[in-house]
């Protein structure tokens, strides 16, 4: 028998080989704030309710063992948040990948990069996905 279902996906582990740089991108430019700092190759950090692991990765990473990941998103609450946070963020600099989109949902995201080369998306969620 299956047990119950979890709370939610609440936690997310990145292996980054430039940490300060990503650190400044998630704490400068997403918001978050520092929750745990216990050496100074690891970090881990929260918007209140979740928590992103950033891990300094080795020098050169084994893409036979490397994990796959596709992106990360972070929910912003209006629709229009979307396109604010667009402009905020390409006016940093940060390297956009898709414009922002509305889905068939009613959904409404884009997608950009964090130094470290991983995908970010922001999006708003359109009832009753917002749960």
């Amino acid at each position: 028998m299956r047990p119950s279902a979890t709370a939610g996906l609440r936690h997310v582990a990145l292996n980054v080989k430039e940490l300060e740089a990503c650190e400044r991108f998630y704490t400068e430019l997403l918001g978050m704030r520092v929750q745990w700092r216990p050496d100074a190759d690891n970090l881990y950090l929260t918007s209140g309710s979740d928590n992103l692991a950033l891990h300094r990765a080795a020098a050169v990473i084994d893409p036979e063992s490397a994990q796959r990941l596709d992106h990360i998103g972070f929910v912003v609450d209006e629709a229009g948040d979307v396109d604010t946070w667009f402009a905020f963020l390409k006016s940093k600099g940060v390297a956009m990948l898709k414009e922002p989109k509305t889905h068939r949902d009613g959904a409404r995201s884009f997608y950009c990069r964090d130094p470290a080369g991983n995908t970010v998306q922001l999006i708003y969620l359109a009832p009753p996905a917002r749960k």
